[in-house]
């Protein structure tokens, strides 16, 4: 996905994921909330989406950081031919349910895709996720942050 502004384009652009010949399919997200507010970083908003995305299983959601305005998350194709944006629709209608927040809007009504292409980059986009939680702050080392894990075991292979 671009993140340059074309113009008068106000969202991001979602191009489905480029299957390659024995070659996994990973792309990473970002997911942020309304107005960037900070929601999310709770043990009960964690166990809610982790139930969430171990039953929409559509997309398999691999390694996660929940940070308290946003989540990165390292997502494949799962079970059934949906599309991506169906999928984190899904989710994110369901946590926001559940949590039963009403009225004003919970998530940002757009995402951030990007398909990863080769094993080193996962690796590098992982370790710039991992180290959120010490860039913003939150603790001094980012094994501390229990707002982190991984659903699904996503395998990368070339």
């Amino acid at each position: 996905m671009s993140l340059l502004p074309s113009a008068g384009r106000r969202h991001p652009v979602h191009h489905d994921p480029v299957e390659k010949f024995n070659r996994a399919t990973m792309v990473f997200l970002t997911v942020c909330t309304k107005e960037h507010k900070p929601l999310l970083a709770t043990p009960n908003v964690h166990r809610v989406l982790i139930e969430w995305w171990r039953k929409s299983t559509h997309w398999l959601a691999g390694r996660y950081m929940i940070l308290p305005d946003h989540i990165h998350l390292f997502c494949a194709p799962g079970t059934a031919d949906v599309s991506l944006h169906r999928w984190v629709a899904y989710w994110k209608n369901g946590v926001a349910r559940e949590l039963k927040i009403g009225g004003a809007p919970f998530w940002q009504r757009e995402f951030w895709d990007v398909q990863m292409r080769t094993l080193q980059s996962y690796e590098e986009k992982w370790e710039y996720v991992r180290r959120n939680p010490v860039r913003h702050k939150l603790v001094a080392d980012s094994e501390k942050w229990p707002y982190q894990g991984e659903v699904y075991m996503l395998d990368w292979h070339d």
